[in-house]
């Protein structure tokens, strides 16, 4: 009864202080809901829709990487395989060149092979020609000089016809 009785206690409730309390308490959430919160949550709604707009540009930007990430890789495997067909061509077109150039020099050397057997035959037969030429005339002689020195023509005749036939079968 202590509290009762000094009319002024921790558990003592005076009306009329209540009653101002809740008029302030009123007038205060008024003006706070009329002037207070609504630029608040005007802020709050710009910077929540500045946040989604982050987000979205953000997605964006993550999906515009990732395109580019693929369009690169398409790239490079198109380069390399670019790359590996040209290597291709190229050896194919060394190859080519390498048994063109074979060919060629075979062919040369069969050609150069050729006119050697062609010109050593032409000397063959320019030797063979002037070798009987030289043997004629020998024989010639050697049956003037016979016939000079036997005078039986008819033998003689016999026996230069003999060595020229001889000649001409060798």
């Amino acid at each position: 009864m202590f509290f009762i009785a000094a009319g002024g206690g921790i558990l003592s409730f005076n009306t009329g202080f209540a009653i101002w309390v809740l008029i302030s308490m009123l007038v205060f959430l008024y003006i706070m809901g009329k002037y207070a919160v609504p630029p608040i949550l005007q802020a709050l709604n710009e910077r929540e829709q500045r946040i989604k707009d982050s987000l979205e540009s953000a997605e964006k930007a993550i999906a515009k990487a990732e395109r580019i990430s693929e369009d690169n890789k398409k790239a490079l495997k198109e380069a390399e395989l670019k790359a590996q067909k040209i290597r291709k061509e190229a050896i194919e077109e060394a190859e080519l060149l390498r048994t063109e150039r074979i060919g060629k020099a075979k062919k040369d050397a069969s050609k150069l092979l050729e006119d050697a057997r062609n010109t050593i035959e032409q000397e063959k037969k320019q030797a063979l020609s002037e070798l009987r030429n030289e043997v004629a005339e020998l024989a010639v002689k050697s049956a003037s000089m016979i016939i000079e020195a036997e005078l039986d023509q008819e033998k003689n005749k016999k026996l230069v016809d003999n060595f020229i036939g001889d000649l001409s079968k060798n």
